[in-house]
């Protein structure tokens, strides 16, 4: 059985409400913020896997986050555990993981700006949107993960993989 793809389930996370308002800040269709949605978790994703396989402070810091993400007892339930869009605040204790993303949203908007044409500051603003959303699926895969194998072994460099799924280095 094929486990779902990371953008399938920030999509399926989003819901149709919040892909409507995507979609609004885009000037778009639903299927058009799908698209946008896709092409932006997907570069956020291929980012935090660049940065966690480097040496150096960037690469630490992500692998901490993602051993953080791992660890963190989730009495999270959907976007609303974060407080809705935006609200950073206080995320997986004290949101390793939400200051990565945050640093990856620059570089991210700027590519994904550049492959769509739309400018980076609409990009930045559904990232925005995303973070709590990928933040979400994040958890639940790392709960689902730890509950399956009966502990987080995330402490290695394949726990970004594992927890985005399909993932190569």
């Amino acid at each position: 059985m094929s486990e779902s793809s990371f953008q399938d389930d920030v999509l399926g996370e989003l819901g149709d409400d919040k892909l409507t308002e995507i979609a609004g800040l885009l000037g778009t269709d639903t299927a058009g913020a799908k698209e946008t949605v896709a092409e932006t978790v997907g570069a956020m994703t291929g980012d935090l896997r660049q940065k966690a396989d480097a040496d150096g402070a960037d690469g630490v810091e992500v692998r901490q986050a993602i051993v953080e993400v791992a660890e963190a007892e989730p009495p999270l339930e959907g976007v609303a555990a974060f407080g809705g869009l935006g609200g950073l605040g206080g995320l997986l204790s004290g949101g390793m993981m939400a200051g990565v993303l945050a640093k990856v949203s620059k570089p991210v908007a700027a590519a994904v700006s550049k492959r769509t044409g739309i400018p980076a500051a609409t990009i930045s603003r559904v990232i925005e949107m995303l973070i709590p959303v990928v933040l979400a699926v994040l958890a639940r895969r790392a709960s689902r993960r730890a509950a399956g194998a009966g502990a987080a072994p995330a402490a290695g460099g394949g726990g970004l993989g594992d927890l985005l799924g399909g993932g190569r280095k």
